[in-house]
C-alpha cells in the first residue's frame, strides 16, 4: 500500500513539478549531465550550461573524444572544476565500456558519481527503485517526520536513506525522486517556507512543533579558511604570461596570469590596479590582490609559463576570480 506521504507528494508534482529540458526523457546520458551540473549549481544557472554541452557534446562518445581544455572552457563560470574533469573522465570510461551502466554499481563506479547521483540516474533513466537523497529531500523528510538526526553524519544518511527508500512507490522511484526534489525547490524551501499552502501541513511533525527552521539538524565541521594570492599582469608587445594550475589545489587545470610574493615585482613599477579582491569558495575565501606591468622584452619567469596572444585569452579556461581580474586591465 502506498504510503500516505507518497500520495500527496505525487499528486502535488503532477500539477506543480517544474517543467526541465532533461525531464521527459529516459535518455541516459542527459539525464547524467544534468546531474553532474546541478551538484553545486541552482537549476536557473545550470540549465543554460546543459544546453550548451548538449549543443557541443550531443553524445557521449562526442564528449569523451573533446580535450580537458575543451571542457573546462565550456563548464568556466560554474565552480568546482573537479566535476568538469570527472564529467570527461566519466565519459571515456562509459565509451571504453560500449554502453551506459544500468546498474547502480556500475552508476557509482564512473568517476564523479556518488550514491545520491547513481540513485537519480538509474530510477530516471532505467525505472531502478533506488531512493535519491539530496538537501531538498534531508529537508523535506526532516521537517515532515521530526527527524532531528544531524543529516552530515553516518547514521543520519542511513536513517534518512532508509526511510526514502521506504516510502519509494514500486515502479514509480524516478517520478518520486523528482517530486521530493521540486516540492523541497519550490515548498519546503530552506527560508519561508510555504507551510499556509503546504498540501503536507496537517501531517508535518515540525509545523505542528513550531521547528520548521530548526530542521534538519547540520553539524558545524569544517572551519572556513582565509588565503592571500597576489597576481600580475604582464603585456609584452600584444601577449602575456599564463600556466596551467596543477594539481593538489584549488582550480586544477584552470590557467592564471603570473603569481608572485608580495613586494617580488617592487622595483619594476607594476601598477597596483585592485587590493583584496574578494572570491569565496566552499571552505575557503580568497583575497586577491591584482598587478598590471606593460615591458619591452619578456622577463624570465618560472617554470610552467606561457606567452600568449592576449586576443586568444578567452580560448583558456579561467577561475571566476581571475576573469573578473582580467577585465581591470587597461585595454
Amino acid at each position: 500500500m502506498i504510503h500516505e506521504f507518497t500520495q500527496v507528494l505525487l499528486t502535488w508534482y503532477r500539477f506543480n513539478g517544474r517543467e526541465l529540458p532533461w525531464r521527459g526523457t529516459h535518455d541516459a546520458y542527459a539525464i547524467w549531465l544534468s546531474e553532474i551540473i546541478l551538484q553545486q549549481t541552482r537549476i536557473d544557472q545550470g540549465e543554460a550550461y546543459w544546453h550548451r554541452f548538449m549543443q557541443r557534446f550531443p553524445t557521449v562518445e562526442l564528449l569523451a573524444a573533446a580535450t580537458e581544455d575543451e571542457v573546462l572552457r565550456l563548464w568556466q563560470g560554474l565552480g568546482y572544476y573537479s566535476r568538469a574533469r570527472n564529467l570527461r573522465a566519466a565519459a571515456q570510461q562509459i565509451v571504453s565500456a560500449g554502453s551506459f551502466p544500468n546498474t547502480l554499481d556500475g552508476l557509482r563506479a564512473l568517476k564523479g558519481i556518488g550514491d545520491y547521483t547513481a540513485a537519480a540516474i538509474g530510477s530516471i533513466a532505467f525505472g531502478l527503485d533506488a531512493a535519491a537523497v539530496d538537501g531538498n529531500v534531508f529537508r523535506v523528510l526532516a521537517r515532515h517526520f521530526g527527524i532531528e538526526t544531524p543529516i552530515n553524519t553516518t547514521e543520519g544518511k542511513h536513517e534518512f536513506t532508509a526511510l526514502a527508500t521506504a516510502l519509494l512507490p514500486h515502479g514509480e522511484a524516478g517520478t518520486f525522486n523528482q517530486a521530493l526534489m521540486d516540492f523541497g525547490a519550490l515548498q519546503c524551501t530552506p527560508q519561508s517556507p510555504q507551510c499556509p499552502l503546504c498540501p503536507l501541513a496537517e501531517s508535518c511533525a515540525a509545523l505542528h512543533a513550531g521547528r520548521v527552521e530548526d530542521l534538519p539538524v547540520k553539524l558545524r565541521t569544517t572551519k572556513v579558511q582565509e588565503r592571500h594570492l597576489a597576481y600580475i599582469y604582464i603585456r609584452c608587445q600584444g601577449q602575456t604570461a599564463i600556466r596551467r594550475r596543477l594539481a593538489g589545489d584549488i582550480w586544477q587545470g584552470l590557467w592564471e596570469p603570473v603569481q608572485m610574493d608580495q613586494g617580488e615585482w617592487g622595483g619594476c613599477q607594476a601598477q597596483l590596479l585592485a587590493k583584496d579582491v574578494k572570491h569565496i569558495l566552499t571552505h575557503r575565501i580568497l583575497y586577491a590582490d591584482f598587478y598590471y606591468l606593460e615591458v619591452n622584452d619578456k622577463p624570465s619567469l618560472s617554470e610552467g609559463y606561457i606567452w600568449v596572444d592576449e586576443a586568444s585569452l578567452d580560448n583558456y579556461a579561467k577561475p571566476r576570480l581571475i576573469e573578473k581580474l582580467f577585465k581591470l586591465c587597461p585595454q
